[in-house]
């Protein structure tokens, strides 16, 4: 492939990796696969699933749109095919090891560390949360016999929408951790892929492979360290979007209801 054209075909695929690999936690997939996670009274509420409905066949001119670049992406449409007559330049070739210039990035480990805290934070509040929901089933559990069934009904949806909510909550603040790391290593992918371009060109490499892709080479075909050197004096860190999200707190349990004293006498006889 080109030289130009290295950043989209060497990048792309191992960075992809890394995103599914660091928004990734176990918590919170518990949370994303039971959405009606510990309901009070041991029963779960029937999900709110919509029927699905045919839609209508679109127009063809609907249905078939041009391919749109996305912004702050570098194109990767093929290059103009060559004049009749004119034959390609001879391969010059370079070899590039993309996951150890990772590995040696300061600001690829900077935005894996930060990702890794903020999954991390995640979880340990989806924790905490999930806690609480058990005790507050608990508490319902152990006043049933003691409670009005209206009552007793009241709690138990109260219970039910602060389930609702916090699953909500927790969901925005896992897509805006996986936004966060997709836009830093977009930052890394642009500035990766201008660096290889620049010690491609400094080598007059015009065909750049991804290591997995080689068996064998020589030496001096290995443009990896010479690339990282210089990946590290052009991006050091990545300014990430800040982390606004607090930790869910759980509401107070309410506490067991106790039976109702009688009332005082207001008036007493007078002597």
């Amino acid at each position: 492939m080109p030289a130009s054209r290295a950043s989209s075909a060497l990048l792309r695929p191992a960075l992809a990796l890394v995103i599914a690999a660091l928004v990734g936690g176990p918590a919170l997939a518990q949370q994303q696969q039971d959405p009606g996670f510990f309901i009070p009274g041991g029963q779960r509420p029937a999900q709110q699933q919509q029927p699905q409905q045919q839609r209508p066949a679109q127009p063809a001119q609907q249905q078939q749109r041009p391919a749109q670049a996305q912004p702050g992406r570098p194109s990767t449409q093929a290059p103009a095919p060559l004049p009749p007559g004119q034959q390609p330049p001879d391969a010059v070739i370079g070899i590039v090891d993309v996951p150890e210039i990772q590995r040696v990035s300061t600001a690829f480990n900077q935005v894996r560390d930060e990702i890794e805290r903020r999954r991390q934070r995640l979880n340990d509040d989806l924790q905490r949360e999930q806690n609480s929901w058990r005790e507050q089933q608990q508490q319902l559990a152990n006043q049933r016999a003691s409670l009005p069934p209206d009552q007793l009904r009241e709690r138990e949806r109260t219970l039910q929408d602060r389930i609702t909510d916090s699953q909500r909550i927790f969901r925005e603040r896992s897509r805006a951790i996986e936004q966060a790391a997709q836009q830093a290593l977009q930052e890394i992918e642009q500035a990766l892929g201008g660096v290889i371009r620049q010690v491609a060109a400094s080598r007059k490499v015009n065909l750049v492979l991804p290591r997995p892709l080689v068996i064998f080479n020589d030496p001096p075909f290995d443009l990896t360290e010479e690339v990282a050197q210089q990946f590290n004096r052009v991006l050091r860190s990545v300014t990430m979007p800040a982390d606004t999200s607090g930790g869910t707190e759980a509401p107070a349990a309410q506490a067991p209801a106790r039976p109702a004293a009688p009332a005082p006498a207001t008036q007493q006889q007078r002597r």
